[in-house]
C-alpha cells in the first residue's frame, strides 16, 4: 500500500480519510495522490471540456487550489510525498480514472453515510466508488489518530469467485500483521450446517498464506446485521467484504450488501472487487 489516492471535498470526513490515509503512508514509506473534481452546474457536457477557456470556472478551480495547499501544509503530512489533482469531472468517475491513472494501491475515502430517500435516490460518491472501482476501497467514518487494524473482520461465502479478491484481503490484513477474522452469516433464507458451512471456510483459507485468522459462523436475520452484530462482539477495527459492483436494474433489485455497510457501518470498511 505504497500509493493511495485520497478524494476531498475539503469536508471533515475527507480530512478524517487523509488522516488516515496519511497513517498508512507513513508506515509503508508511501505517497498520497490528493484528488479534488470539481463539479459545477452547467449546461452540458462541453462546458465542461472547455472549462480551462471559461474564467468563471478558473475562479473556482484557483480557490480549489488555494484550498489544497493549505491541506497540504497540514503537519500530519510532513515527510510525505503528495500530488494535488484538480479537474472538472463527475466526482467518481475522476476518482476512478485517476486511482487507474496512477497505479494506486489503495483508494481512501470518508464518509458520513445516508438513510431513507437520502440513500435510495442521491446515494453517495461513496457508494459509487465502492461499486465501481478495481482498486480496494477503505471508507473512513471518524477521525481515528491511531489507525490501526488488530481485529480485521471478513465475511463472505467463500465461494470460488472469492479467491482471486481475497490474495488482497490477505495482503491487506499482512501488512498491517492482523488478526483475520474469516466469517460466514447464516441467515433463515440462505442457511448451512455448522459442518458444511466450517469444512467450506477451512478449504477455502487452506489455499492462502495467513498470518493470523480464525473462522467463525454467526447467526442472524440477515447478512448486514450479521456482520455489524460480529464485528461488535469481537471489537473489530475494520470490515471487509468483497463486492459484485452490480449496476443498472440489477444493483436497484439487488442492492449491495457492500455499500449497504459503507453507509450504515460505524466502523471503517474496506472492499475488493470482484
Amino acid at each position: 500500500m505504497k500509493r493511495i489516492l485520497v478524494p476531498t471535498d475539503f469536508s471533515q470526513h475527507a480530512e478524517y480519510a487523509l488522516k488516515v490515509a496519511a497513517q498508512i503512508a507513513q508506515k509503508n514509506n508511501g505517497e498520497i495522490f490528493l484528488v479534488h473534481m470539481l463539479e459545477l452546474p452547467t449546461s452540458g457536457n462541453d462546458a465542461i471540456s472547455t472549462a480551462h477557456e471559461m474564467p468563471e470556472l478558473m475562479l473556482f478551480k484557483n480557490a480549489a487550489i488555494a484550498k489544497l495547499d493549505t491541506l497540504m501544509s497540514a503537519p500530519y503530512l510532513n515527510d510525505l510525498k503528495v500530488t494535488k489533482i484538480i479537474q472538472f469531472e463527475m466526482a467518481f468517475s475522476g476518482i476512478i480514472r485517476n486511482a487507474e491513472e496512477h497505479k494506486v494501491d489503495l483508494i481512501v475515502m470518508g464518509s458520513h453515510g445516508a438513510s431513507g430517500f437520502q440513500e435510495m435516490f442521491i446515494g453517495s460518491n461513496s457508494e459509487k466508488v465502492v461499486r465501481n472501482s478495481e482498486i480496494p476501497v477503505l471508507i473512513i467514518k471518524k477521525e481515528d489518530d491511531n489507525f490501526n487494524v488488530d481485529h480485521f473482520v471478513f465475511a463472505s461465502d467463500f465461494s470460488d469467485e472469492i479467491k482471486k479478491p481475497f490474495e488482497k484481503v490477505v495482503d491487506f490484513a499482512n501488512e498491517f500483521n492482523a488478526h483475520l477474522h474469516l466469517v460466514t452469516i447464516n441467515t433463515p433464507n440462505n442457511f448451512k450446517s455448522t459442518r458444511v458451512a466450517q469444512k467450506i471456510m477451512d478449504e477455502f483459507a487452506s489455499n492462502f498464506k495467513i498470518h493470523k485468522f480464525s473462522t467463525h459462523i454467526y447467526n442472524d436475520i440477515n447478512v448486514e446485521k450479521g456482520i455489524l452484530h460480529f464485528a461488535k462482539e469481537v471489537n473489530a477495527d475494520l470490515i471487509g467484504m468483497s463486492t459484485h459492483g452490480r449496476k443498472g436494474i440489477s444493483h436497484f433489485f439487488n442492492g449491495s450488501i457492500s455499500e449497504d455497510l459503507v453507509n450504515h457501518a460505524k466502523r471503517p470498511v474496506v472492499t475488493f472487487r470482484i
